[in-house]
């Protein structure tokens, strides 16, 4: 099932919204959107951004969502996952547009980085929420690290690692900053064991923002792949999308980055979409799922899902089949549960103004092997189905069956760096 909504055309999206809500997340619902997302024990967290309340004919303003929600992966409602509030939040605690929550599932903690805050920014602090004992703690960071919104974020659970691509430094994320927004170029980590910041360079020194950034637990000590978004090739305040056919590769353990250029039915440029990582059972092949988006160059947006493949490095249209209108859809979040199911929450649609699917709360499911009771990418979530198998689509391109076995495992054309074969040789060797 796509996503769907139909309304009033909309031309701009602002988030400079009132705080003041006296509305109940479940029962008054439309939709939400800019929030951040994460995963500790099988419950899916909410956390900020904003969010319009039903009926939206009478509450058309944005509001900020300052409740900590939460979704219970084993439990269903309507064939979604069940909303859930009573989570603790108070007010010192910011509420953020566009930032990152990484989960450190070993010690059941995760961490809000980045993103912008609809009242004047305060300095900088890390806030770590407790899952086991609903609480929140704060400390500080040094003086190098800002605060930075809409970059591309990623966690390493194996080694309680967090990262932060890029980014918009402005003034709804940075204390006293005057002019325009700029995008940064670097490549934030937090190692959340020792609480140390390190603030590296990105993949060409370029400023980008707005695309996603996954880790692979492929290679020695796993990869991070970024692609997507927009950037400022001089540093100048000019603002171009980034090709999708520019897949950035960060080696963790040599620090490097390289690009790879990928093939098949690119993705047209977009920013503020979402993806999702997944692999075979044998990792012989790494997937990558990507939905929606807001569109660049006067393209209002999209409501499609592409899979990229590697180490083929090639892109597969997955969704709509069939040539259609669809309903753009951006600013949303996806978390791939169990391997298997991809959670797609919120966004905003940017042609329509009316509810996002309300009795479910704007949620939706994208089954990565289409291997549900109905045979679709588009489905029920069903907390059973924890395997994936590689579906129709992906095996056509690179052969294999549904637990693996690609038989294409280098790009069609040349590696884009005689080091990427031997940083990816293990991508069908890491048990």
């Amino acid at each position: 099932m796509a996503l769907r909504a139909a309304g009033v055309a909309l031309t701009a999206l602002s988030f400079a919204a009132p705080s003041l809500q006296q509305k109940d997340p479940l029962t008054d619902f439309c939709r939400r959107f800019g929030h951040q997302t994460t995963v500790i024990d099988r419950r899916l967290y909410i956390d900020g951004g904003m969010v319009n309340w039903n009926p939206i004919s009478q509450n058309p303003l944005n509001y900020t969502n300052k409740d900590l929600l939460w979704q219970d992966l084993n439990d269903t409602h309507e064939g979604m996952p069940q909303l859930h509030t009573g989570l603790t939040k108070n007010a010192s605690v910011p509420d953020v547009s566009g930032g990152v929550l990484w989960a450190d599932e070993v010690n059941k903690v995760f961490y809000l980085y980045g993103g912008e805050v609809t009242e004047s920014p305060e300095d900088f602090a890390l806030w770590a929420y407790d899952a086991v004992l609903d609480q929140w703690n704060v400390t500080g960071a040094p003086r190098d690290i800002q605060r930075v919104a809409w970059g591309a974020g990623a966690a390493v659970n194996e080694r309680a690692e967090g990262y932060y691509l890029g980014g918009w430094l402005g003034d709804m994320s940075v204390p006293g900053w005057e002019g325009s927004p700029r995008m940064t170029s670097n490549l934030v980590r937090y190692d959340m064991e020792t609480e140390a910041w390190t603030n590296n360079t990105g993949p060409d020194g370029a400023g980008r923002a707005e695309g996603v950034m996954l880790f692979l637990p492929a290679s020695d000590n796993g990869l991070l792949i970024s692609f997507g978004g927009v950037m400022d090739p001089d540093n100048n305040g000019t603002v171009v999308g980034d090709p999708m056919d520019n897949i950035h590769v960060y080696d963790i353990q040599s620090g490097k980055w390289y690009l790879q250029q990928a093939t098949g039915d690119v993705p047209d440029m977009r920013r503020k979409f979402c993806a999702g990582a997944t692999w075979a059972q044998d990792r012989s092949s790494y997937n990558i799922y990507l939905y929606g988006g807001q569109g660049i160059n006067n393209i209002t947006g999209f409501d499609d899902v592409y899979i990229l493949t590697m180490p083929s490095f090639k892109w597969i249209k997955w969704f709509p089949t069939e040539p259609g209108p669809g309903n753009p859809h951006g600013l949303t979040t996806c978390n791939v549960i169990s391997n298997s199911q991809m959670i797609i929450i919120g966004g905003y649609f940017a042609q329509h103004d009316e509810c996002d699917s309300p009795t479910i709360w704007g949620t939706h499911n994208l089954n990565l092997g289409a291997n549900g009771p109905q045979n679709a990418p588009w489905d029920l979530y069903y907390p059973n189905i924890t395997e994936y198998f590689v579906p129709q689509e992906i095996l056509d391109e690179i052969g294999g069956s549904p637990t693996g076995g690609a038989t294409t495992t280098s790009p069609v054309e040349a590696w884009g760096h005689r080091d990427l074969p031997v940083r990816t040789r293990s991508f069908a060797t890491k048990p």
